[in-house]
């Protein structure tokens, strides 16, 4: 592997690209004189005279990286005390050919021209606003040199457009407010402008910045002219009201499921901008009536899974207090979800009986509420940007009716979570040092809580360094965590899925139940380069068997070391039959804090679009070892057979009416354990700009004989029992979009999902590491275990007496979800929604087929009204 890192490291000496620096363009400004701009569309307005056309030596970016673009662009830029005006000319002498799609917010389709403004002039933020020829607008914070955008981000902001026979024009007014500048006489500020002209699926930017530059936001044009500009004291408030009602199925004698609820609910979010460099965010009571769904799945996993962010709170900005660590996934020291998640506590209740005066029903909520939080963010001319996040959630409980006589249980502390994080520039820059702090405290009055921390802190310090003209870079992370508790709740975290300290081949930890506190580290290195023709990485990172995050951030597994490297070759220039070209592979190793090798880890893959505009992507992998710590859920690691794979992705011209795309994949195990096999299509339909229709199904089978079941017990000895599953899985998602204007939509989306799987071949882990596959487990003979009211009990020594019982774990589960959105932004930025969302569930037949379900239960409809208000003060 050595070797490997140096002939990357002496190659890419040799295909080194350098960005094509050119000249830095700028553009001077001036102040409306009298009247400002009407935003119509129409550039008929006198102040537009004040200032010159812009533009007009626009370059192309892609396909042809540096030509002449198949038509130019211009633009003036005007500014007054409170806002920023700027008009867009697209010349297209085929005027009636110009491609008008509607989308919803964010949405990028048809033909439009981004601007990006870099108004902290730090060379690696802007903030972004597109305008579709069609009026639709799209918006996002734009941070990591280019690499990241927060789309998130909806500023307000006014857009017109307009056909004539020269082209479309694109007129905005952007207040200041919506900006962030320091306070200073004269400014300079970043500007590009790019234009998309979408017949030619061409791109083309006033500051020519090339397709293989490493980052953008540093090599954009200059603003110059604005002066005497102040920053705004931002005061946004927007309150929200929620009515909702709903439907469902009844359960006799159950007093919280009579078959119907309504319920009003209120709230607010508030941004007040305290200085230039500082902002508020307050919310009071966040809403969680428009959260969308999550995924339908089933986990049969040792291990949690993510699910994204989708509160408007959270969702803004979350940039600024992320602290990933790559290498693990989503692994992260803050994950908003943790705040407001559904309660963590369980409540026992005795079998339900009538006859026999037992009848225990249980109502608790799906989240915790939220009683408040504040976010703070801020950066100075000194290029220090920092965030902090207070929140506090409430002490919830579940009510529990016995016989008519209700009773409380507490389900979740109240807690307070607290997110620090700040980032240093030096260097213009290239270098940037950082660091986070995070704490969770919960108050713990109820002994039936016990097993949760009491106090959880993390913290982290980053550094990168960009070199050569940003080239070349390296990153590196290092962390700490540590967790307070009862016994009983760090007795629980040793033994949790993502560290198994019990397991009888762990020669590094052993669980200790007196202890009352767990200490760990992380951290991460890697060094590459990131712009020319040759771009390659190779990390290191680790997380040690002690590191505990989960209460406030996401971390599957720990116990963990993982070094990889990775490479990528490509030409984004036409040549051939292709308009663009990718090719790259990697290698991983992972370890264990015992230097066990858990996996290597191999694959290569290439993506290409060809000049008919179809594309064709595909990857091959092969894993050689692979080794689970967790699997046998704290017995002994289990080691699998290697397998090899590989996945397809082919997609016709997405500029025609109808777009379709499929992607086979499949997977074998050595010694023939594994068999995976899968395809996903995908169906786009436009039969006019203002209706898009997609139908996206999914199906997939797969085998394997090392599931993990059970663990029983026989005379003092664990028995670790694993099954051949065979596990089949249908989706079937449809999503049509209506847009009525640009700012009025009408969606509807329906997915039916279901999932089936039936276990057989029962066995026992005998030698978890045996060389031999058929040494590592000893089947459980058919006279030996019998299915019985859907239990299986296993007589080990055929006495007629179980030695140890466990359910039937075959499944069988059919869901559908649906939703329908109507979306009015009646002004910028606040709007009304009727929502009606629908769940049934059932189950899905061995048949396999995306329409053989059977939903034998009465559907849950959800009816919601939700409007907001955004008051700028």
């Amino acid at each position: 592997m050595r070797q490997l890192a140096v002939l990357l490291i002496l190659t890419g000496s040799h295909f080194l690209v350098e960005a094509q620096q050119e000249q830095i363009k700028s553009y001077i400004t001036k102040q409306v004189e009298g009247e400002a701009p009407v935003i119509d569309g129409t550039l008929d307005d006198q102040a537009w005279d004040l200032v010159p056309w812009g533009g007009g030596d626009f370059v192309q970016v892609s396909p042809y990286s540096g030509s002449t673009p198949s038509f130019q662009t211009t633009f003036k830029i005007l500014y007054d005390d409170k806002n920023l005006y700027v008009a867009i000319k697209n010349y297209d002498s085929e005027s009636d050919k110009i491609t008008k799609r509607m989308s919803r917010r964010d949405g990028f389709d048809g033909d439009y021209v981004e601007l990006d403004i870099d108004s902290y002039y730090d060379k690696r933020t802007a903030f972004s606003f597109t305008s579709s020829v069609s009026g639709v607008k799209s918006d996002g914070y734009v941070f990591n040199n280019g690499d990241n955008v927060d789309y998130n981000w909806d500023p307000i902001w006014y857009l017109r457009t307009s056909i004539d026979e020269e082209g479309w024009i694109a007129e905005i007014k952007i207040p200041l407010s919506q900006l962030r500048f320091a306070n200073r006489k004269d400014h300079t500020w970043g500007l590009q402008i790019t234009r998309r002209f979408f017949r030619n699926q061409e791109r083309s930017s006033w500051q020519f910045i090339p397709q293989d530059a490493g980052g953008w936001v540093h090599l954009m044009g200059e603003l110059k002219g604005l002066r005497g500009i102040k920053p705004q004291n931002q005061l946004e408030i927007q309150p929200y009201l929620v009515a909702r009602t709903e439907r469902f199925q009844k359960e006799e004698g159950n007093p919280f499921l009579t078959g119907k609820s309504s319920e009003l609910n209120y709230g607010l979010d508030a941004k007040i901008g305290i200085t230039s460099d500082v902002t508020l965010d307050l919310t009071v009571n966040p809403d969680f009536g428009q959260v969308e769904a999550d995924p339908s799945q089933v986990n049969l996993s040792a291990f949690q899974v993510y699910f994204p962010e989708q509160r408007p709170f959270f969702i803004e900005g979350r940039n600024v207090l992320s602290f990933s660590v790559p290498g693990f996934g989503n692994t992260d020291l803050f994950y908003s979800r943790r705040i407001g998640r559904a309660p963590q506590g369980t409540v026992e209740t005795d079998q339900n009986d009538v006859d026999d005066g037992v009848a225990e029903y249980v109502k608790r909520k799906n989240n915790t509420a939220i009683l408040g939080a504040a976010k703070l963010t801020g950066k100075n001319k000194r290029g220090f940007s920092w965030g902090l996040l207070e929140s506090l959630t409430a002490r919830e409980v579940a009510e529990v009716d016995s016989l008519g006589s209700i009773g409380k249980v507490a389900i979740e502390p109240q807690t307070n979570y607290f997110v620090t994080r700040g980032q240093q520039e030096i260097n213009k820059g290239n270098t940037i040092v950082g660091g986070i702090f995070t704490a969770t405290n919960r108050k713990i009055d109820d002994r039936n809580l016990d097993w949760l921390h009491d106090q959880a802190y993390s913290g982290g310090i980053d550094f990168t360094h960009n070199w050569k003209h940003r080239t070349y870079y390296v990153n590196a992370k290092t962390l700490i965590s540590q967790v307070k508790g009862s016994p009983e709740s760090i007795a629980r975290s040793q033994e949790s899925s993502e560290r198994y300290f019990q397991r009888p081949d762990n020669n590094h930890a052993d669980v200790d139940t007196t202890r009352t506190s767990l200490t760990g580290t992380g951290g991460t290195l890697s060094i590459g380069k990131q712009s020319g023709r040759l771009l390659y990485e190779a990390g290191y990172s680790w997380l040690s068997p002690e590191f505990e995050i989960n209460d406030i951030g996401f971390m599957p597994q720990t116990d963990v070391m993982n070094q990889w490297l990775w490479t990528q070759y490509r030409i984004l220039r036409p040549s051939s039959v292709f308009r663009s070209q990718r090719y790259s592979a990697s290698q991983h190793l992972g370890l264990d804090f015992d230097g066990k090798v858990t996996s290597r880890y191999y694959d290569a893959n290439t993506n290409m679009q060809f000049k008919n505009f179809w594309s064709l992507s595909s990857g091959m992998s092969l894993i050689t070892q692979s080794v689970s710590n967790a699997d046998l859920r704290g017995g002994p690691a289990l080691h699998y057979p290697g397998n090899y794979g590989f996945w397809l992705w082919a997609s016709t011209d997405g500029r025609k009416k109808f777009q379709m795309a499929v992607g086979p994949s499949a997977r074998w195990g050595f010694d023939s354990f594994l068999d995976y096999k899968g395809i996903d299509f995908q169906f786009n339909y436009r039969p006019i700009n203002s209706l898009s229709i997609s139908l996206s199904p999914s199906l997939s089978s797969r085998r394997n004989e090392m599931q993990y079941v059970t663990t029983g017990a026989v005379e003092g000895e664990n028995r670790f029992v694993v099954a051949e599953i065979d596990q089949m899985t249908a989706r079937l998602a449809l999503r049509m979009t209506y847009m009525i204007k640009p700012n009025l939509s009408l969606q509807y989306w329906g997915q039916p999902f279901g999932t089936y799987g039936n276990y057989s071949n029962f066995k026992y882990i005998s030698d978890a590491s045996a060389d031999e596959y058929q040494q590592r487990f000893i089947p459980v003979p058919d006279d030996q275990i019998a299915l019985k009211d859907d239990v299986y009990a296993v007589d080990e020594n055929k006495d007629g007496a179980a030695d140890f019982t466990f359910d039937n774990p075959d499944f069988n589960v059919g869901q559908f979800r649906s939703n329908m959105v109507l979306r009015w932004e009646y002004i910028p930025s606040s709007a009304l929604f009727l929502v009606w969302t629908q769940n049934m569930n059932g189950a899905f037949n061995d048949t396999g087929t995306l329409t053989n379900f059977n939903f034998d239960s009465k559907a849950h409809n959800i009816f919601l009204m939700k409007l907001t208000y955004r008051f700028v003060l």
